[in-house]
């Protein structure tokens, strides 16, 4: 990748990840949890989400040394109180599942642009193109990502709303080893993602990624 490149794929991902929070922290508002709102953090302003090993240096990393085919970071996570939602048992999911449905917004918006662009014949539409390729790739692997049911990411809040309360010692466990399951997942399985996300981007953009 060019430098050109690696700085566009970060910039993508940072907004992409502050998209991310600030979707979680407005649905909890609207719930009933005004916590990101007093913390100033329901703004696009990157000052008030950045983290230097999340926004920056991880992405960085893994755009270098996956040229781009799996990259993921964070934000810093909006503050949000469970206590004061309103739905106390579906509402940290609904709290989860927003940061995703974010994501997969922005994916379907530029990959319908793609899909119905006149072409892109030249070297600025093939780079109108490519960007669009980037942001759409960007947001889908964010939002597959952050549904692994695995503590800290969304997706366990999700099956945590969904487990029975016989499952009280499972929750136990992934709320005790679920950042080392994390990790054996992102250097041992992470790939189970591409084609997920191959398949979500040829059926929104209407033609195969280009890797």
């Amino acid at each position: 990748m060019s430098g050109l490149e690696i700085i566009f794929g970060i910039f993508v991902l940072l907004f992409s990840v502050i998209i991310h929070e600030v979707a979680h922290g407005s649905v909890a508002n609207q719930l009933g949890d005004p916590t990101a709102k007093y913390a100033g953090r329901l703004t696009l302003n990157p000052l008030a989400h950045l983290d230097p090993v999340g926004s920056f240096l991880l992405p960085l990393f893994l755009l270098v040394t996956t040229g781009g085919r799996f990259v993921f970071g964070w934000a810093k996570p909006v503050p949000i109180n469970p206590a004061n939602l309103r739905d106390k048992k579906f509402g940290a999911a609904r709290v989860a599942v927003a940061g995703a449905a974010a994501n997969l917004a922005l994916a379907l918006i530029f990959g319908l642009i793609m899909r119905f662009m006149p072409g892109y014949v030249g070297p600025i539409g093939s780079t109108l193109y490519g960007m669009f390729q980037e942001i759409v790739l960007i947001n889908l692997l964010l939002a597959l990502f952050n549904l692994v049911p695995l503590p800290p990411l969304d997706g366990s809040h999700i099956l945590f709303a969904l487990l029975p309360a016989s499952q009280t010692e499972f929750k136990l466990f992934l709320q005790r080893w679920g950042i080392f399951l994390l990790l054996f997942f992102i250097f041992f399985f992470s790939d189970l993602l591409l084609p997920i996300t191959q398949l979500l981007y040829r059926l929104i953009v209407g033609a195969p990624l280009l890797m």
